[in-house]
């Protein structure tokens, strides 16, 4: 490991993952159930309700990725990629894995841009 970089706690790992499979869970309910049913069934309780939800946990969404992206000192454009990756579907779980084998290569003191073979 070299001596700027320093292991990232797991503790950031296990909320940054748990707040990306909760957004990309409740974003995948409101565009595949609730704006459908919204559409065709003129019922707009479950696209408010899904709505909501997924509006205030994708702001802790975007604390706690900030806060993986900043200590595993992730390129500004990849930041911004894993920010955003709560408003596409399914942008969350390719996001968390991506920073999943970022975290693991910090881990093991590789270098960022490296995962074993894996460029991530």
């Amino acid at each position: 490991m070299s001596s700027n970089q320093r292991p990232v706690s797991r503790g950031v790992l296990i909320r940054y993952r748990v707040m990306a499979y909760v957004t990309a869970v409740l974003l995948l309910l409101l565009v595949f159930y609730a704006v459908p049913v919204q559409i065709w069934g003129h019922d707009k309780r479950p696209e408010q309700i899904i709505g909501m939800l997924h509006g205030y946990l994708y702001i802790g969404y975007l604390v706690v990725a900030f806060e993986i992206t900043v200590k595993l000192r992730v390129p500004l454009v990849r930041m911004v990629l894993v920010l955003l990756a709560g408003t596409i579907p399914f942008g969350a779980f390719l996001a968390e894995r991506s920073m999943t084998h970022r975290w693991e290569a910090n881990q093991r003191g590789l270098p960022a841009t490296t995962a074993g073979n894996r460029t991530v």
